[in-house]
């Protein structure tokens, strides 16, 4: 990213909701770290997170709580020039197990902030982040990029995406009805360093430590275990690098018109059977890939998203190949092994009541 970009946040004050998670840390990181005069302050209930994600700076204040809480709202005044909304109950599967969880953390969360901030007035932005699973067409069939004018089905697959796009619903009225200055940017599938498998509490389902595709495929190719790949992975998504979505961000910041929804991601279209295979090479892996029946839930097939607008209007685009992007994660997960593996086995009870 140009040095001028993060002269533009130089003496600003900034708060990342979510800020402990996997992308948030990754934002607070790069801010903190290229950033000279800026204040950064991180709200989290590390629900889904862990407080070493978070750099040790001066310029960091941590909140821990959730934004639901009265009492975290009540400390958070008109003094930021941006607000990152990173929040969010993780991810498909855990709000299928718990739908009301779902609710209390990642949609309740963006009604709760928004109204607490639609009369600030030194605010300049609010980053809202939405997901692309939400307007995506559910198809095994051929795939067409998706448009940010793309019409929203109420076929959903499950409360998370129905929460992301209930967000996108508040964004539109707040700015609206009260001029919030809120820009919706529709991730795309992120990946990186700073996923940790297992980060967080327990939330009932083994999908709190199996959360996403790369990160779980990376761990049991680097340990030669049996890949697992649903409906022999005909599914395609647009996987896009944790650091080009940080910077996605901050250009929806500094760029993005209020009102907007821009998407980040690569543009490209990758199946998960490309993945494993992908994965399995850069990690010189023995495993052995397991096809297993189509997820019942599951009917986003095939998707990936037109970065037309994003690279038009913010100047956007994916700067980390899917190939470089996979090197770079695979190494930071060598590296961080041991605490990757303390994430996991913290949850080890609960993973054998559920057999």
């Amino acid at each position: 990213m140009a040095d001028e970009m993060y002269r533009d946040f130089e003496g600003k004050r900034i708060l990342v909701v979510g800020g402990a998670g996997f992308v948030g840390s990754n934002l607070v990181r790069l801010l903190t770290a290229n950033v000279e005069d800026i204040s950064v302050v991180v709200v989290d209930n590390l629900l889904s997170s862990e407080i070493t994600n978070l750099p040790v700076t001066e310029k960091l204040e941590f909140r821990e709580g959730s934004i639901t809480d009265f009492r975290v709202l009540d400390g958070i005044k008109d003094e930021f020039d941006y607000i990152f909304h990173l929040a969010c109950f993780h991810g498909n599967q855990s709000s299928i197990f718990d739908p009301i969880m779902d609710h209390d953390n990642n949609t309740i969360t963006t009604l709760k902030l928004f109204e607490t901030i639609k009369d600030f007035k030194k605010l300049k932005k609010v980053v809202y982040s939405s997901a692309g699973c939400s307007v995506a067409k559910k198809t095994f069939g051929d795939a067409v990029a998706t448009t940010e004018d793309s019409g929203i089905e109420l076929n959903q697959d499950s409360p998370y995406s129905i929460s992301k796009i209930i967000g996108e619903f508040y964004s539109v009225y707040y700015y609206k009805q009260w001029k919030l200055p809120v820009v919706r940017a529709r991730f795309q599938n992120v990946y990186g360093p700073g996923e940790m498998l297992g980060a967080g509490r327990w939330r009932g389902t083994y999908a709190t430590v199996w959360r996403n595709v790369t990160p779980t495929f990376i761990y049991k190719a680097i340990h030669n275990e049996e890949i697992p790949l649903e409906n022999e992975g005909i599914a395609t998504r647009d996987f896009v690098f944790v650091e080009d979505i940080c910077r996605g961000l901050m250009l929806c910041a500094l760029k993005g018109e209020s009102g907007d929804v821009y998407n980040i991601g690569s543009g490209k279209e990758t199946s998960i059977a490309q993945l494993a295979e992908a994965i399995k090479r850069h990690a010189q892996s023995q495993s052995v890939i397991k096809v297993l029946p189509k997820r019942a839930w599951d009917n986003s097939g095939k998707r990936f998203a037109s970065t037309e607008k994003s690279k038009d209007r913010l100047g956007f685009s994916a700067r980390i190949s899917l190939e470089e992007g996979l090197a770079r994660t695979i190494a930071w997960t060598k590296e961080n092994m041991s605490q990757i593996d303390q994430c996991i086995h913290k949850h080890d009870g609960h993973m054998k009541r559920l057999g």
